[in-house]
């Protein structure tokens, strides 16, 4: 019977962190958190994604006074990219349009964080769109990348 016991928990423990996917995905910049999120707007506009909204968390917390470290978050997006996703899930877009986030930890480090596209995928339960997902995952990495290298 503790077999059984040590088995289930065994199987239980490892079974759950095997399926848990990380839900931010977060990349440690080599610039500012302003420098990061300008070079990334500046990269999603060269690649003729709409930019919907930058928001100043700082200069909002600023405006209450409140300190809080830079912290932006950019709201972006592709139709083309966003539209065949929302036919796969209709719930998924209540996380469209992107989000990324630039921010600064204890130490001052710069960061930028996303959703990461697979727990996307679980959170809606999408079925059918792997080559989407994929294309988000690979043109996330590649602009967090480029946005926060020297």
């Amino acid at each position: 019977m503790i077999k059984i016991i040590s088995r289930t928990i065994f199987t239980l423990v490892f079974s759950s962190s095997v399926l848990a996917t990380e839900t931010l995905i977060s990349i440690e910049s080599n610039h500012t958190v302003k420098e990061t999120a300008d070079r990334f707007e500046k990269i999603l506009e060269n690649k003729g994604l709409t930019i919907f909204a930058r928001i100043d968390h700082r200069k909002n917390a600023s405006s209450v006074n409140l300190e809080l470290a830079p912290t932006e978050v950019v709201i972006f997006g592709n139709p083309k990219v966003g539209t065949p996703l929302m036919q796969c899930s209709k719930k998924v877009a209540i996380d469209l349009p992107q989000k990324a986030l630039f921010w600064e930890d204890i130490n001052g480090q710069a960061w930028i964080s996303y959703n990461n596209p697979e727990y996307l995928k679980e959170r809606h339960n999408i079925k059918g769109c792997e080559q989407v997902i994929n294309k988000i995952t690979d043109v996330l990495g590649k602009l967090s990348k480029a946005a926060t290298s020297k």
